[in-house]
C-alpha cells in the first residue's frame, strides 16, 4: 500500500538523522514517490501524530517545508501519556491503535499485543451491556498500563 511505503520512507529518514528530526518538502517527496502531495499530508497527519511521539511543524512558502521531530520520552512517561489519553471511555478501534503503538515502540512484545488486543475486544466484552463496554474497556486498559509501569 502506498501509505505504508510513504510511512516507511519517512521512518527511515528519521532513523538516519542524528537528532531524530527531518525537514522535507511535500511536493518533492510526492514527485519522488509518484503520488500526489495530499497523500504525503495524509500519511504525516495520520501516522506521525503526537500520540505516537511525533511533533509536526509546517512552514508555508518556498514549496512548503514540513519538519517532523521524533520526541524521545521515558517509558513510564509514554505510558502515563497513554493513560491520560484514554479518558473515561475508549472504543475497540482506539484500543487497538494504542496497543499497536505500544508494540511499535517496543514497550510490549507481539504476544502481549495480541493478548491485550483480544482482552479489550467486543467479543471479550460480549457479556457487558453495549452501552458500558467502552467504559469497562477504558478501566481495563488503564489497569494494564499501570501494571506495565510497575514492571
Amino acid at each position: 500500500m502506498l501509505t505504508d511505503v510513504i510511512s516507511k520512507m519517512i521512518e527511515e529518514m528519521l532513523n538516519e538523522s542524528d537528532d531524530g528530526s527531518i525537514e522535507l518538502q511535500r511536493n518533492d517527496l510526492a514527485q519522488q514517490l509518484g503520488c500526489v502531495p495530499s497523500q504525503i499530508s495524509y500519511v504525516i497527519t495520520s501516522r506521525f501524530t503526537p500520540q505516537r511521539g511525533y511533533l509536526i511543524e509546517s512552514r508555508r512558502g518556498g514549496g512548503g517545508c514540513i519538519r517532523i521531530v521524533r520526541k524521545q520520552v521515558h517509558r513510564d512517561e509514554y505510558l502515563m501519556h497513554f493513560y491520560c489519553a484514554i479518558g473515561d471511555e475508549i472504543d475497540e478501534g482506539e484500543s487497538v491503535a494504542f496497543c499497536k503503538n505500544l508494540a511499535g515502540t517496543g514497550i510490549i512484545d507481539e504476544k502481549s499485543y495480541w493478548i491485550m488486543k483480544e482482552a479489550m475486544s467486543n467479543a471479550s466484552l460480549s457479556s457487558v451491556p453495549p452501552n458500558l463496554r467502552n467504559k469497562v474497556r477504558s478501566d481495563m486498559f488503564k489497569q494494564m498500563l499501570l501494571t506495565l509501569m510497575k514492571s
